[in-house]
């Protein structure tokens, strides 16, 4: 008795070790899991101060909630809520948090190194998915990270890729 308890003992500590190694053989594991996102504000409106080469939209956004993953496999899921213009003088009253875009991709932003072995940052975008004009989306795709893919950060963009929201706060 005393021996099966430990052979199994054994068996289930061995499996519990082995369990994150086909985790990380398998893609699943998650490079990026974040619960906030930043809205594009000054001085990062525009193409004058790009973060990561991506400049930001041409007005403030804001965002109510933005959450997603990025996983090792390039697979990625972004949901946003409420990427709305700002409530700000720059932007027409009208136009004040509401979406303008019909359309949102996600860019994921890898530090990495390129052929001649130098650091180079590496942005891979999804295509288009839908935004409601409350500036609500949900995207999932698979992309082709580069490898290394260090320090990732994921951006909501428009199709040129100026960017509305970033992860992170």
């Amino acid at each position: 008795m005393r021996r099966t308890f430990a052979v199994n003992t054994a068996l289930g500590a061995l499996l519990l070790a082995a369990a994150p190694a086909v985790a990380r053989a398998d893609g699943s594991d998650k490079i990026l899991e974040f619960e906030t996102m930043a809205g594009v504000s000054r001085p990062y409106v525009g193409a004058t101060n790009p973060v990561r080469g991506l400049g930001g939209g041409g007005l403030p956004w804001v965002i109510g909630r933005g959450k997603g993953e990025v996983r090792s496999d390039g697979r990625i899921e972004v949901k946003v809520r409420g990427l709305v213009l700002a409530d700000d003088p720059a932007v027409a009253p009208a136009a004040r948090l509401t979406n303008p875009s019909p359309t949102f991709r996600a860019v994921v932003s890898c530090q990495s190194v390129d052929a001649a072995g130098a650091p180079a940052v590496v942005n891979v975008a999804t295509g288009p998915f839908d935004a409601t004009p409350a500036g609500d989306a949900e995207i999932e795709a698979a992309l082709e990270l580069p490898s290394p893919c260090l320090a990732p950060v994921v951006f909501v963009t428009n199709a040129a890729l100026r960017w509305f929201a970033v992860s992170g706060r």
